[in-house]
């Protein structure tokens, strides 16, 4: 970690959110596009979506030792065997090119799975939105994980959380009284000036969906749920063509 990113840490207050608070559990296995990224010893760490009976969609910055983790579809409560989860290692990890862990600017992976998810009652995909499609501020969303349910971001959640917040505009998420400048164009942010709802630890490379499809990747923020500090996500809209481009280049 440079100097460059210690200073922005703590000129914001922040890390990139590993990182539900003040959300709900939803419905049991309502949320089938859902993945726990885990290690070989089932500590989750990471969120992800399913784009396809192959691929997942996570952050960058949850890029760990490939020979150390494991996708689980079709979980609901963690530390209880429910028989509906399926566990698949990945066999290729493809973060962006041009991901900068300093800025976390470019914060999107695609992890290529070693066999296809079945695609049941319980495991599903999510829709990707077309490329550079926008979404007008106000707009509500709603963003999922198994990460702290306190702002102080201590431990996970062992059941699945989730909670629906507003598009802030960039220029709000930009201004200088909240992000000052360091959001950029591959990113969007959602959450209440308020603070009180967010994303937090546990819940990085997550979905953020809107109108029913996949627009952002929890990616960081100003600790969690802070008043004035949205959480930021990447804009999955931006990158379309290169998860598309991606993805074919296995087949």
């Amino acid at each position: 970690m440079d100097l460059l990113y210690l200073l922005l840490c703590i000129f914001l207050g922040t890390l990139p959110m590993n990182r539900i608070i003040d959300g709900y559990d939803p419905v049991p296995h309502s949320i089938k596009y859902i993945v726990s990224i885990q290690t070989r010893l089932r500590q989750h760490f990471c969120g992800g979506s399913l784009i396809t009976k192959y691929w997942v969609l996570t952050a960058a910055h949850c890029n760990k030792r490939i020979d150390n983790m494991m996708v689980v579809a079709g979980d609901h409560t963690l530390r209880i065997y429910e028989g509906t989860e399926q566990e698949i290692f990945p066999q290729v990890l493809v973060p962006h090119p041009e991901f900068n862990s300093q800025t976390n600017n470019n914060d999107i992976m695609l992890i290529k799975l070693q066999v296809p998810v079945w695609l049941n009652n319980f495991v599903s995909i999510i829709i990707l939105p077309r490329q550079d499609a926008t979404l007008a501020p106000g707009s509500m969303c709603r963003v999922s994980g198994w990460g702290s349910i306190n702002p102080e971001g201590d431990g996970i959640s062992s059941i699945l959380q989730t909670v629906k917040l507003p598009i802030v505009s960039s220029e709000q998420c930009n201004s200088s009284t909240s992000y000052n400048g360091y959001i950029t164009k591959h990113m969007l942010c959602a959450g209440y000036s308020t603070g009180g709802k967010d994303a937090c630890k546990g819940d990085s490379g997550g979905p953020l969906v809107c109108d029913g499809l996949l627009y952002g990747v929890v990616s960081w923020g100003n600790e969690c749920a802070m008043p004035g500090y949205p959480g930021v996500y990447t804009a999955v809209s931006i990158y379309r063509s290169w998860i598309e481009n991606t993805v074919f280049s296995f087949y």
